[in-house]
C-alpha cells in the first residue's frame, strides 16, 4: 500500500549527535529542539503556517515537559500547531511518523511536523513519595541508568537481551568486532569531502548554544565523542558480562541530540519540498514484540510487517538501515532476513554515531532518504528494536514525482 502522507524531500534535519556528558549535556532538550527548529525552518524557507499538526517524541523527561508538543511549537514560533507527545524508547521516531501519517490519512491534518528530542546526559532523578513507607520514605529512580540496567518485567539489563541472542545463535565476539570495523568504515563515507553526506541534512559547522540560548558556546564540525576502533584495540577488550560475548567496543554509546521531519499530503509535500521533482512515499509501517529478554530479535518481525504492508519483498529493497545498539543486532537481522550485512547501514548508524533514543530512528530515516536519492531512487527499509522487546520498522520509496 501507499500512505496518503509523503515526506517532502529536504523538509527534515538533524543536529550532530554528541556522546553523553558532552557539548549538549546541559541543554534542555525541548528548548534546544525549538531553537534548532526555528533556524532550520527559516533556512529552508518553509512557511510555518502550512503546518497544522505536530508530534513530539521524547523518552527522557525534561523540566516542564508535561506541556510537551504545544510548548515546543510555541517556543519555535508555531503557536498554532498542536498535537501529542509520544515516548516509545528507541521506537519513538517511527511511532511518531505513523501518528503524523495517520492524522493525514483521516483528513484531520495536511502537514504534520515530527520532532524528536532527547538528552540522555544528566538524566532526571525521580522521587516517588510514599507516605506509608518506613518513616514516610518513598522510592528513588535514576531515570537513565536504572532503566538501562533493569527491565522491570524480567529484572534483566538491555545488554542481557543481546547476550541471549548471541548465545542462541552462536554469534561470537570476533564476528561482532568485524561488524564494528565495517560500520566504522561506512561512516567514513559520510564524513568524506568535509562531511558532504551529513551536510545534505545537517547544518555544519554546528553552533552549540549556551544554556540560555542567547550566545554560542562552541562549534562542532560533526558528531562528537565517537570512538575510533582498531582491530587490535577491539581484540584486547573483554566481554562486559561474565561468560558473555559483548564488549564495550561491540555496542553503542548514549548520546544527546534532536531531529525533525515533516509528513504531508502530496500537494503540500510538493510545496514544502526542497526539490519538488523528488517524491518520498511512505509504503509500510510495522511493529512487533518478541519473547521476554530477546530485544534484538524484534527488528525482524517488525521489518516483515512493514514489508508486507508495503507489498514488497526484502529482495526488492535497495537500502537498509537498522538501529543497532549492539553489533549482535545486525548479525541476527542479516541472517534472518537474508540480507547482505556488508551493504546495510551505508554512511553510518547508531552503533557508530550514538544512541539518543527518540531522535535516533528519525536520523536513520533521513539518512535512508538521502542514500536513496544519491542512488537515483529505490525502496528503503529502516528497522529498530526498543525497550520491552519491541520493534518498529518503516518502508519508504524515493522516486521521480512524474514516474508511476
Amino acid at each position: 500500500m501507499s500512505y496518503l502522507a509523503e515526506i517532502p524531500y529536504g523538509a527534515y534535519w538533524s543536529t550532530p549527535f554528541c556522546r553523553w556528558q558532552g557539548s549538549f549535556s546541559n541543554l534542555h532538550s525541548l528548548k534546544f529542539a525549538a531553537h534548532v527548529m526555528k533556524q532550520e525552518i527559516a533556512r529552508r524557507e518553509i512557511d510555518g503556517m502550512l503546518l497544522d499538526y505536530g508530534v513530539l517524541g521524547m523518552s527522557v523527561p525534561q523540566q516542564h515537559g508535561f506541556y510537551g508538543l504545544p510548548w515546543l511549537t510555541g517556543m519555535a514560533g508555531l503557536a498554532h500547531v498542536g498535537g501529542p507527545t509520544i515516548g516509545q524508547a528507541c521506537a519513538t521516531s517511527v511511532r511518531c511518523i505513523l501518528n503524523g501519517a495517520q492524522e493525514i490519512e483521516t483528513g484531520q491534518a495536511t502537514a504534520s511536523l515530527i520532532v524528536t528530542a532527547d538528552r540522555v546526559s544528566n538524566g532526571p532523578q525521580v522521587y516517588y513519595p510514599n507516605p506509608l513507607g518506613p518513616g514516610g520514605t518513598g522510592k528513588h529512580e535514576n531515570w537513565t541508568m536504572d532503566n538501562f540496567t533493569c527491565d522491570p518485567l524480567g529484572g534483566h539489563s538491555m545488554l542481557a537481551t543481546a547476550e541471549n541472542v548471541a548465545r542462541d545463535y552462536n554469534i561470537t565476539t570476533a564476528q561482532q568486532h568485524e561488524v564494528v570495523l565495517m560500520r566504522q568504515q561506512q561512516y567514513e563515507a559520510a564524513v568524506a569531502d568535509d562531511h558532504g553526506f551529513h551536510k545534505r541534512f545537517m547544518t555544519l559547522p554546528f553552533e552549540v548554544p549556551k544554556p540560555n540560548f542567547k550566545k554560542t558556546a562552541n562549534q562542532l564540525d560533526g558528531d562528537e565523542g565517537l570512538t575510533t576502533s582498531t582491530a587490535e584495540g577491539l581484540a584486547g577488550l573483554r566481554p562486559v558480562m561474565k561468560d558473555g560475548t559483548i564488549t564495550f567496543g561491540g555496542q553503542t554509546h548514549p548520546a544527546d541530540g534532536n531531529a525533525a521531519l515533516i509528513v504531508a499530503t502530496a500537494d503540500k509535500a510538493k510545496e514544502l519540498s526542497q526539490d519538488s521533482a523528488i517524491q518520498v512515499k511512505i509504503l509500510g509501517i510495522g511493529q512487533a514484540r518478541v519473547d521476554l529478554a530477546y530485544m534484538p530479535k524484534a527488528t525482524v518481525p517488525a521489518a516483515h510487517a512493514a514489508l508486507n504492508q508495503a507489498g514488497i519483498t526484502m529482495a526488492q529493497v535497495d537500502a537498509v538501515k537498522t538501529h543497532n545498539p549492539f553489533a549482535v543486532n545486525d548479525l541476527y537481522f542479516a541472517a534472518e532476513m537474508g540480507n547482505d550485512i556488508t551493504t546495510m547501514n551505508n554512511y553510518g548508524c547508531s552503533l557508530i554515531w550514538g544512541h539518543p533514543q527518540a531522535p535516533m530512528g528519525l536520523r536513520s530515516v533521513i539518512e535512508l532518504i538521502e542514500e536513496l536519492a544519491l542512488r537515483g531512487g529505490g525502496y528503503g527499509l529502516f528497522s529498530g528494536c526498543a525497550a520491552g522487546d519491541t520493534g518498529m520498522a518503516i518502508v519508504i520509496q524515493v522516486t521521480d514525482r512524474g514516474s508511476r
